[in-house]
């Protein structure tokens, strides 16, 4: 679907949004670039303290009892708050801020810690006298459901104890393998990965007088995440005109809304202490899970033309600590990525279990569930027949209407078109292909549809004073540039110089472009397009009034108002005064809500590697991406965003991987160097072809593209092309060895 019902969605010519970033330089950009954006981890006010939480050295445990007293006496300590504390426990009413029982390691329990400096807290920390009770604890999910396994959470209406399951069927199982020629069955296993979070959570506050906002004190809060506002004038039972709470820049996460304990003490304790409090987390705190182990069992039916005619799924899922999202596993199920096929026959079974490895917040950036079975799946049934698995996608990909639509998806033409065009693809068998280096080769492909959640409802306004065109805004979110986007479509609208173009953060203004999926650009430009071309409107009849013409005798370009007839006759926006628009609502209903079984734009994903036999050593030659974002906001941020979805997809292939002490529960892997994430100079070159069909129905026709561009497999598939072995990943030189039969 294009942008048929919105302002100007057809739109032709485009001078700011798509078009690349050296002819008008970024907002936002600058300040990344030079040091000037601000983080939770650089909040800072005069005459602070700190704070830190105990946190807890075991995987599972209780906290019996804690004696304070030789932390309280240590120089420079303000305050130790524990668990039991009236006044901490009546911060949240009905739920323990921190509480005695600790599900993981690390995880904040017990007591708060209140110094002028870090480095006394950490010696009070140490100081403090606990009596711990160690409870057994799992951290393999296979555990979790054998005879006898450790109770981490209760049995819930009748299921097994640490255990939610799930079930969605689709069609006639036993009819589909009916049907097949040949049927495939194959063990899957993802594993688990940490979040890319760059700049550690937490922040900083302090409570001041305002005449003029009422009776009581006001809260200057700094580091929240996005929406996390609301939820500290909850906590705190404020109105919004006593808070003052700073959206700051927080990195490139993505998709984790976790609010952290870090982010929402700091009020109590400086209304404790009367002085700023600042509490940030280590980096070393936030491996959290990013996805969940999933270890599966496959069963594919298929005909000798590569059509497959039934898929049967069974997934054992790791579901993370009590308290986890079930966002990656259990609601993720959902998100089928065989919805995308013309199979009907369809079963997914999820067993998702309690484990003491990590907190998931929400999602992954693998999202849809189980995503990379068909990529295997699609390779495998490509080896076994001989063919291109770019023709074995193309012979199951369904057309845009349904799964019954036979009809070729144009989208995924148009990116097969340049993906093979971009990595001159030259498909050849497993192990058939030996580079001059005496290494192999081998080429990976995967199709995906693009996101747009379509959950997000924004409320927009644009407004021009003083020849100036502002955009108000709550401030960068997220690590997204959706601001420099929305500003494009203003200027794009508006006729307005870029430099005219104001981004203006306000705590108090209402649109922050923030949501599920792409719905951050996409969905909340095309909520700014609107009320731009709300504004334009009034713009040209307050001209048309002052040049005595119609309003559709009039034009706009550089920020000056003049008639097309005689360009002579003009205004700068600078003479018209203050005008203002806003509008409040969302685009349409995305497709991707229909789980697949409707399609509009589609991405696709190359990966070509060089496998050295005798070492082991894997190197990713190039990364090829060819996309259709519908339409691309802003060329910058896309690349980026695309960048970071690489740089998931070698971390796991290669070289991320948790690991636990089995006996104690306890991460080993929990800094860049036993935790091994990519960094830019590791990962292969990234090429992009980029085509623009306008198949969404969000701003021009724009829908999405990061949230789905990672895959998990897609360096395996590559290697098993490359060597016809199958590992699972990360692909590490020791396993790959094994494979071989050399270790």
């Amino acid at each position: 679907m294009a942008d048929i019902i919105g302002y100007n969605g057809q739109r032709k010519e485009f001078k700011f949004v798509g078009v690349p970033d050296k002819f008008f330089p970024g907002k936002l950009s600058y300040n990344i670039a030079t040091g000037k954006a601000k983080f939770g981890a650089d909040a800072v006010a005069p005459n602070m303290l700190f704070a830190k939480f105990l946190r807890s050295p075991y995987a599972h445990a209780v906290i019996k009892s804690i004696d304070a007293s030789e932390a309280k006496k240590i120089p420079g300590v303000v305050d130790v708050i524990a668990w039991d504390d009236p006044e901490l426990k009546n911060l949240s009413p009905g739920r323990q801020f921190i509480g005695t029982t600790a599900y993981q390691e690390d995880q904040e329990v017990g007591a708060i810690v209140v110094a002028e400096n870090e480095d006394i807290c950490e010696e009070a920390l140490k100081a403090l006298k606990i009596d711990w009770e160690v409870l057994p604890h799992i951290v393999d999910p296979r555990d979790g459901i054998k005879e006898g396994a450790p109770v981490i959470s209760p049995a819930q209406k009748g299921g097994k104890p640490n255990l939610t399951t799930a079930s969605i069927i689709d069609g006639d199982i036993e009819a589909g393998f009916k049907q097949a020629d040949s049927i495939l069955e194959f063990d899957f296993e993802m594993p688990p990965m940490a979040s890319h979070f760059p700049n550690p959570s937490g922040g900083l506050s302090y409570w001041y007088d305002d005449d003029y906002s009422g009776e009581g004190q006001c809260l200057h809060i700094e580091g929240t995440v996005f929406g996390g506002a609301r939820s500290i004038a909850s906590l705190y039972n404020l109105p919004n005109e006593k808070l003052n709470a700073v959206t700051l820049y927080q990195g490139g996460k993505y998709c984790d809304w976790g609010f952290r304990k870090s982010q929402q003490i700091t009020p109590f304790l400086s209304k404790r202490t009367g002085r700023p409090v600042r509490c940030v987390n280590k980096r070393e705190n936030h491996y959290d899970m990013f996805i969940n182990q999933f270890l599966g069992h496959v069963k594919i039916g298929y005909k000798n033309d590569a059509t497959i005619t039934a898929v049967q799924l069974y997934f054992l899922a790791d579901n993370g600590i009590p308290g986890s999202s079930a966002f990656g596993s259990i609601r993720d199920m959902n998100y089928g990525p065989w919805y995308t096929t013309r199979c009907l026959n369809i079963h997914q079974s999820m067993d998702a279990v309690t484990t003491n490895r990590g907190n998931m917040y929400l999602s992954s950036q693998f999202c849809p569930f189980a995503w990379d079975t068909k990529t295997v799946a699609f390779h495998m049934i490509a080896d076994k027949l001989g063919m291109d698995p770019i023709e074995v996608a193309r012979r199951n990909i369904h057309g845009s209407a349904s799964q019954l639509d036979h009809t070729p998806q144009p989208s995924f033409e148009a990116c097969i078109a340049e993906g093979k065009k971009l990595m001159n693809w030259q498909w050849h068998k497993a192990g058939e292909k030996k580079l001059p280096d005496g290494r192999m080769h081998g080429m990976s492909f995967r199709y995906q549809m693009c996101p747009r959640h379509g959950s997000s409802r924004y409320s927009a306004t644009v407004y021009l004073r003083n020849g100036k065109v502002y955009m108000p805004t709550q401030g960068p979110c997220t690590g997204m540039f959706a601001t420099d986007a929305c500003a494009a479509v203003v200027a794009e609208e508006m006729g307005a110089k870029w430099e005219d173009v104001i981004i203006e953060y306000s705590k108090k203004a209402v649109f922050t472009p923030v949501g599920g999926g792409s719905d951050g650009t996409t969905a909340s430009a095309w909520v700014m397009k609107e009320a731009a071309g709300l504004c334009r409107k009034k713009v040209l009849e307050a001209a048309a009034t002052q040049l005595k013409v119609r309003t559709d005798d009039l034009d706009i370009e550089d920020s000056v108002v003049f008639v097309r007839s005689d360009p002579t006759q003009k205004l700068p926006f600078s003479s018209l005064g203050s005008i203002g628009a806003t509008f409040d609502g969302r685009p349409p209903d995305a497709i991707w809500s229909q789980m697949g079984k409707a399609l509009d734009i589609i991405n696709t994903l190359y990966c070509e590697v060089a496998v050295d036999t005798d070492t082991g050593e894997v190197e990713v030659l190039r990364w090829g991406i060819a996309v259709d974002p519908g339409k691309v906001m802003r060329r910058l941020s896309l690349e980026g965003q695309i960048q970071q979805a690489i740089m998931f997809s070698d971390g796991i292939g290669r070289s991320e991987e948790f690991v636990f002490d089995k006996q104690s529960g306890v991460r080993l892997s929990s800094n860049m160097f036993d935790y091994k994430k990519p960094t830019i100079v590791d990962i292969g070159p990234t090429q992009f072809g980029v085509v623009e069909t306008r198949g969404g129905n969000a701003a021009y026709g724009g829908g999405g593209v990061s949230h789905s561009m990672s895959n998990t497999h897609m360096v395996v598939c590559a290697i098993h092309n490359a060597i016809g072995k199958w590992v699972d990943p990360p692909a590490t030189p020791a396993k790959i060895l094994k494979a071989l039969g050399k270790a």
